[in-house]
């Protein structure tokens, strides 16, 4: 008898991880459990689903990105009581680390998971892979290494680090732009994500004085309509901005040294359905 339905939360997570996408994760797992229920002599079902996973999310990868708009962030997913069981715990789902992946091709991503994260042999890996088992070993150490050291601080735990960011949103919020200089690091990077479906910055805005003069306009554009909410996504605190009491994009803060050195910001709404749920659960 198939046992495949208890690995459902493995073929979530890890095409989650690989694609960045909430919506392309259910229906890859979906897919993916379907095939190894089909497949015939199955001796490891863990395994085989956990390359059909991979294999599907690598490919969902390489289409999605070609013509998207502006910057790419993942979808933003809600973490902790009332969320999916699948990733309420899930480690590897923290902002930081989808972040460090995505500066990780396809294949490093996925070498790296599947033996960090999802504790498969290098061996079992390569044979997912279709590389060599020294390629793979390589390619996860290089992908391990290079994600640590593009790690951003997101999490947010700390009460001086709540203050800051609500001290920040509430300058935000006022247009005050030496105020938020004032906590933003000199080379401060906001990176927003629309895909092309909303208004949103194209490229990364880099420097304290041309983020803060940024987050001045957009409190101008919506004055008097927004308000802002904590939002556990991700493993981090986000600041879900309401806009007319809809939920119109969250924003991560990265520190360092008591100041801001980078926002993330997701707006284009196909990726705030997650975020929205979270959002009801909490009102």
């Amino acid at each position: 008898m198939s046992d495949v339905a208890a690995h459902r939360g493995l073929a979530v997570r890890l095409a989650y991880d690989i694609t960045g996408s909430w919506a392309d994760a259910e229906e890859i797992a979906q897919d993916a459990m379907l095939r190894v229920l089909q497949a015939d002599a199955v001796r490891d079902e863990r395994a085989l689903l956990a390359r059909v996973t991979t294999n599907l999310a690598i490919d969902r990868v390489r289409r999605s990105r070609v013509d998207y708009v502006g910057p790419w962030l993942p979808e933003p997913i809600a973490t902790g009581p009332g969320a999916d069981a699948a990733v309420a715990d899930a480690e590897e789902v923290e902002l930081a680390l989808m972040v460090a992946l995505e500066s990780l091709s396809p294949i490093e991503r996925a070498a790296l998971l599947l033996h960090d994260v999802f504790d498969f042999s290098f061996d079992e890996v390569a044979e997912m892979l279709g590389r060599s088992t020294a390629a793979v070993r390589q390619a996860a150490s290089r992908a391990r290494a290079h994600a640590q050291a593009r790690r951003p601080r997101f999490a947010h735990t700390d009460a001086d680090a709540r203050a800051l960011v609500e001290r920040f949103a509430a300058a935000a919020l006022r247009g005050d732009v030496d105020g938020l200089v004032a906590m933003l690091a000199e080379d401060a990077t906001l990176v927003s994500d629309g895909g092309g479906k909303v208004s949103a910055a194209r490229r990364p805005v880099v420097g304290a004085e041309r983020v803060a003069r940024f987050l001045a306009g957009l409190s101008e554009q919506f004055a008097g309509r927004v308000d802002v909410v904590p939002l556990v996504l991700n493993r981090a605190t986000a600041l879900g901005v309401l806009v007319d009491g809809e939920l119109d994009h969250v924003h991560w803060a990265g520190i360092e040294g008591g100041r801001i050195t980078e926002l993330r910001i997701v707006r284009n709404p196909d990726k705030l359905a997650q975020a929205r749920a979270a959002f009801a659960r909490s009102a």
